[in-house]
């Protein structure tokens, strides 16, 4: 089924491994997406893996205004417009205490985390309402609903875009743009091995082995497992859920 034709997406983080997943799952289902990123070798990769001319990229940081409107501009300028805006992308920060947790990375991890989901909105918000409505889809994580000791900066940005989505659910329903958060559990990414690392110096696979002991599925998440909720949300078949916190997450947070 072409779940998403004649749709345009934005993925930021695209480089990485769920929003490499997510473009890979939505170019099959019949969308055209931008990959939004800062890393442009990463990029390149993930579009020739891809193999499809229904995905490009550009490059972005995602804490800066005008690139968030020059991203939407892209898109417009591509492919017509935008119906999907899928803000992904996050960086996990330090393992730290609080007293110890460096004040810049602090800075980085909620620049990066809150403000490049509120820029992103803020500049694709105008092109949903010129297509009628429109899907945006916000990665939080189990960190969005729980604490999580010596990683309260990352915690604290993923609470964050929680209340920015409902206030943005609030503020758009009317107007049928939908947003809704998905919240991934530990996911196999380059983000979860720097952070098993930072958890257990030296000894990252046990660190890893005792996360995965208290995931009552027993694994990490698959990239694709969070694409495909992401399919889902940024489908017609949701066209009635906004406001919405999704846990895909093994049953940890149950």
């Amino acid at each position: 089924m072409d779940r998403l034709e004649g749709k345009v997406a934005i993925i930021t983080g695209g480089a990485g491994g769920i929003g490499a997943a997510v473009a890979k799952l939505f170019v099959a289902q019949g969308a055209q997406v931008l990959l939004a990123d800062i890393d442009e070798q990463a990029l390149v990769q993930v579009c020739r893996e891809i193999g499809s001319n229904n995905v490009s990229y550009c490059v972005v940081n995602v804490t800066d205004a005008q690139d968030n409107l020059a991203m939407v501009e892209t898109a417009t300028q591509r492919y017509g417009g935008v119906d999907i805006f899928v803000a992904n992308a996050g960086i996990e920060g330090d393992v730290a205490s609080i007293v110890d947790y460096d004040e810049a990375r602090f800075d980085q991890v909620m620049a990066v985390n809150v403000k490049g989901p509120f820029l992103g909105l803020k500049a694709t918000i105008p092109a949903l309402q010129k297509r009628g409505g429109g899907s945006v889809i916000i990665t939080s994580s189990i960190a969005g609903v729980k604490g999580g000791a010596q990683i309260a900066p990352y915690v604290t940005s993923k609470h964050a875009v929680i209340g920015l989505m409902k206030s943005a659910a609030k503020e758009l329903a009317g107007e049928k743009i939908r947003i809704n958060t998905v919240n991934p559990s530990p996911v196999e990414t380059r983000m979860m091995r720097s952070l098993e690392e930072g958890m257990a110096p030296g000894a990252a696979a046990q660190a890893k082995a005792s996360i995965e002991a208290s995931i009552p599925m027993g694994r990490y998440a698959q990239p694709d497992d969070i694409a495909k909720v992401m399919l889902f949300l940024a489908s017609d078949d949701s066209k009635f859920i906004t406001g919405s916190v999704y846990m895909a997450d093994g049953g940890l947070t149950a």
